[in-house]
């Protein structure tokens, strides 16, 4: 059988942060990297710093604005062109900086941060799963990560849009649990020996642009986090573990909607009516 040589991993957010900080540390790892970021040039000055290395190959890089569900179609269709094991969605905003703590939609009219935290990697998932599954080795299943937060907020499904009573913090928290909720229903339709998904709070207040705009310090470290994405996307113990949250590195439980079915079925049949214009 022939060697499929190392991993492909596909970071979502990698130009600052917890992405960057992970795509470093991956490359310096050997392992492929498509590394995805809002600007061209800030996600090729990346690339091209990790490639300054030596023995480090230069990622490959792609660009796609995740509030226009257009941009993360196109996003998707590229990335099918690609070979691809994992993808980590890791990209999102916080509670405040940069947007503010007032009410924004997307460029589809959506909620900003349900919009860039959830739906663009609801869509993104919904694109590549099949991929994902045939990109699969014997015994090695691909993987979908959901880079989420202990921050959790239960999802009003009369008010998904959060038009009432809007705060920056709850739309964080509700679009975070929403991540969990899609991992947990993906990873009941898929088969594992495929595809395996899993969804985790990184780090508490890693000391990111988002964390030290909203606070004077951080609590764990950015590495705390690097290391915590890392295991859920490539530790051999977790090919067989699949629709779980995990706090760092441990096994823990989300808030209780993420275990109601009828919830979860919910949330999919909404997010797929909205992401339906680009859908194949």
């Amino acid at each position: 059988m022939t060697d499929p040589g190392p991993p492909t991993i596909v970071v979502t957010g990698a130009t600052d942060g917890l992405g960057r900080a992970l795509a470093r540390r991956l490359a310096s790892d050997g392992l492929r990297l498509v590394l995805h970021g809002r600007y061209e040039g800030r996600v090729a000055t990346v690339a091209d710093d990790i490639a300054r290395s030596p023995g480090v190959e230069r990622p490959r890089t792609v660009v796609a604005n995740l509030d226009d569900l257009a941009q993360v179609a196109r996003l998707g269709a590229e990335l099918r062109d690609m070979h691809v094991d994992v993808l980590v969605n890791n990209a999102g905003i916080g509670p405040g900086v940069p947007y503010g703590r007032e009410r924004r939609t997307s460029a589809d009219g959506h909620e900003l941060r349900f919009a860039v935290n959830y739906l663009s990697g609801f869509l993104l998932t919904e694109l590549l799963a099949d991929h994902l599954r045939a990109c699969a080795q014997p015994g090695v299943p691909s993987r979908v990560v959901h880079v989420a937060s202990l921050g959790q907020q239960h999802l009003d499904f009369d008010d998904l849009m959060l038009e009432h009573g809007y705060s920056g913090t709850r739309a964080y928290a509700q679009s975070k649990l929403a991540q969990i909720m899609g991992g947990f229903e993906m990873a009941g339709r898929v088969p594992a020996a495929e595809l395996t998904v899993a969804s985790l709070h990184p780090g508490t207040y890693m000391p990111t642009k988002i964390v030290l705009g909203e606070r004077s310090s951080s609590v764990d470290s950015l590495e705390t986090g690097v290391e915590s994405v890392t295991r859920a996307a490539l530790d051999p113990e977790l090919d067989t573990v699949t629709g779980e949250f995990f706090d760092r590195m441990q096994p823990a439980r989300a808030k209780a909607q993420a275990y109601d079915a009828g919830a979860r079925a919910t949330l999919r049949t909404r997010s797929l009516e909205l992401v339906a214009p680009h859908l194949p």
